[in-house]
């Protein structure tokens, strides 16, 4: 019986891609790679990262420096962040169920508890920022075992392809959302326990368990 539901943040719960975009934009002279252009972005949302570094002339080995600066910078556009269609109405719904929530992430905590702020949840407690963008496995592995839980006992809700990847590596089964950055073909490659293409579907399933 799942006690946790636990989310990933950008792609999942808001949309952010366009502010990603803009900020990675404004830093990819530093990091002498390509700007992303609009006409790109379905192109490169079909492609695996390392298609995507390979694409915009990006080392891959600089991502979590990369990460660090975006996130400096995207706290100034917390205020034009929005959450997805009916993520808000499921959020509240997960909490009157009883169901426990928390927020895995490699955004940062206080980009995220101003966005909950700015979107009056106050009941989203635990917030673990991951400084590994390819670890949040470690990461779910240590909340369920700080809280004593069984793989059983919570579910992950992320966007990516990396997040399927997390998820199984932990041991918990992983809901794929279909709104958020990556394309439905490369994430059904990694066979995600779920795939919803609408929130409430994420209510039905953590019931269901």
């Amino acid at each position: 019986m799942v006690r946790y539901v636990l989310f990933d943040f950008d792609g999942t719960l808001v949309d952010s891609l366009n502010i990603v975009i803009e900020v990675y934009n404004q830093l990819a002279s530093k990091y002498e790679a390509k700007k992303i252009e609009q006409k790109d972005i379905a192109h490169i949302k079909r492609l695996s990262i390392t298609e995507r570094s390979k694409f915009l002339d990006f080392k891959l080995y600089k991502f979590p420096l990369l990460a660090l600066d975006i996130y400096k910078l995207y706290k100034y556009s917390i205020k034009d962040l929005i959450l997805f269609d009916g993520i808000k109405e499921l959020l509240e719904e997960l909490n009157a169920c009883g169901f426990q929530l928390a927020i895995v992430s490699t955004n940062s905590e206080q980009n995220i508890r101003e966005c909950l702020k700015h979107n009056q949840i106050d009941f989203i407690n635990e917030i673990i920022c991951s400084n590994n963008m390819f670890g949040k496995n470690e990461d779910i592995k240590r909340f369920l075992k700080t809280h004593k839980l069984k793989d059983s006992e919570a579910i992950y809700v992320g966007d990516e392809v990396r997040d399927i990847i997390a998820g199984k590596k932990s041991g918990v089964k992983v809901i794929w959302v279909s709104w958020g950055y990556d394309q439905i073909d490369n994430a059904k490659k990694e066979h995600p326990n779920y795939i919803v293409h609408k929130p409430h579907e994420i209510l039905s399933i953590s019931q269901s368990i």
